[in-house]
């Protein structure tokens, strides 16, 4: 009998702090664990009492980068209790804010923790010295996502100029525009992007879990819809059920819950590679053909092509965003309705917000009192529900490695790749 154990304590490159255990008996695996080792955080208890205008700017503490959907969609929560309706301005500076977070995000992930996977470098460090210009344009992308957020949120991070029933604060027409130039100016470097991506030789394996995101008829969407759809199961379900339909439940290895769908007890991805998944007949036509010219349309199950996928979302993020920006500077343009707060009224109610973060889809359930004071509070985190999922996944790859003759060190390095390609948040896992 040979047995042999590997082990990645505090995996490099990702937010958080996460160990992998594997245990190899007789050419198979027979333990796989993801341990999330990051302390609880306690959002769920630190908003209790607390009035419903304060909860969005604590939330979103919860992640750095993700912020902007963690506002917007306790927003949302908080607008379904009320029964508040917005204008589709809103709806559009929304849309805006968030894409503003999967440019801060997607750049960060694909050149910081991901590319040097790639390019046998130990960080991106080396990237910076052999490749300055490469470095210079991935900076500069997630630049742009700052001045996004920015422009519309008021900060890059933690935006405070969306409130319930719209915003504070709007651009002008000239900001608009020159954000939209902006925008089109990258275009070109994230079709070399997806180019880069799809040129590094990725393991083939396929996820077993189910997948799941958000779903709208004809629409690419992230922050506008109420239906979560499993695409495995084709389970598609109003976001109040999201407590319903999604399992949470305790393992002995993890600070972080686990999650898988209840109606099926399979475990599930969501994430970039998911929405592409899901909404592929809805991307922009630049993006749809970036993507299948890197060989990435649906079915897509192999969770190393994530990286892909959000090099894919980036192209089509640019394109939408300066189309909305413009759209926004007309002074008859489409979307009716100012973005000024509507009036509403306080009142007591359970409702779940729902938005895709840049890591996957988040649902925030509420209850609030008569006085708008905040009783019960539920968050579901892309990485939380992600990490059942990638437990597997990590099985599924260590056993194909194996059975190919690959020797503990090389199933450790692939393993860890896979893991980042997740783009996994440990520290919002325990939020």
């Amino acid at each position: 009998m040979t047995r042999t154990a590997i082990s990645v304590d505090h995996i490099a490159r990702v937010e958080g702090h996460g160990n992998v255990h594997l245990s190899i008996k007789d050419g198979a695996v027979e333990t796989c664990e993801m341990n999330v080792v990051e302390p609880a955080r306690l959002f769920e208890s630190m908003v209790v009492g607390r009035k419903f205008a304060d909860v969005p700017y604590i939330a979103s503490r919860v992640c750095g980068i993700c912020s902007a959907s963690h506002v917007i969609t306790d927003i949302l929560a908080i607008e379904r209790i009320f029964g508040v309706e917005v204008t589709d301005r809103t709806r559009a500076l929304r849309e805006l804010l968030v894409y503003g977070s999967y440019l801060q995000n997607h750049a960060s992930h694909l050149f910081v923790f991901a590319a040097p996977d790639f390019l046998d470098m130990a960080s991106v460090f080396p990237l910076a010295k052999a490749n300055p210009e490469l470095f210079d344009q991935a900076l500069g992308l997630k630049s742009l996502g700052n001045q996004l957020c920015n422009l519309v949120g008021g900060r890059s991070i933690h935006p405070i100029t969306a409130v319930v029933g719209g915003f504070t604060h709007e651009p002008t027409r000239d900001e608009y525009l020159a954000m939209a130039d902006k925008l089109d100016a990258e275009r070109e470097f994230a079709r070399a992007v997806v180019d880069l991506f799809n040129g590094f030789t990725v393991p083939d394996i396929a996820t077993q879990g189910d997948m799941m995101a958000m779903v709208a008829e004809g629409r690419y969407p992230v922050a506008d819809s109420r239906w979560a759809r499993f695409l495995d199961a084709g389970v598609t379900f109003d976001a109040d059920r999201a407590c319903e339909q999604v399992e949470e439940y305790e393992v002995p290895h993890s600070a972080a819950l686990f999650a898988r769908c209840r109606q099926t007890g399979k475990t599930y991805f969501t994430g970039a590679l998911a929405r592409i998944n899901a909404s592929w007949g809805a991307l922009s036509q630049e993006a749809k053909v970036a993507a299948a010219k890197a060989g990435l349309r649906p079915p897509e199950r192999n969770p190393f092509l994530n990286n892909v996928a959000q090099a894919v979302e980036v192209l089509d993020a640019l394109g939408r965003c300066a189309d909305l920006c413009r759209k926004l500077a007309e002074p008859d343009g489409p979307f009716e309705g100012g973005s000024a707060p509507v009036p509403f009224e306080v009142r007591a109610g359970v409702g779940t917000g729902f938005t895709e973060a840049p890591r996957g889809t988040v649902f925030h359930q509420l209850e609030l009192d008569d006085a708008g004071r905040v009783v019960h509070a539920t968050i579901m985190t892309p990485t939380a529900q992600n990490c059942a999922n990638l437990e597997a996944d990590m099985r599924v790859l260590a056993e194909k490695l194996i059975a190919d003759g690959a020797e503990a060190p090389e199933v450790r390095a692939e393993v860890e790749k896979l893991v980042r390609a997740y783009d996994p948040c440990f520290s919002c896992s325990v939020h």
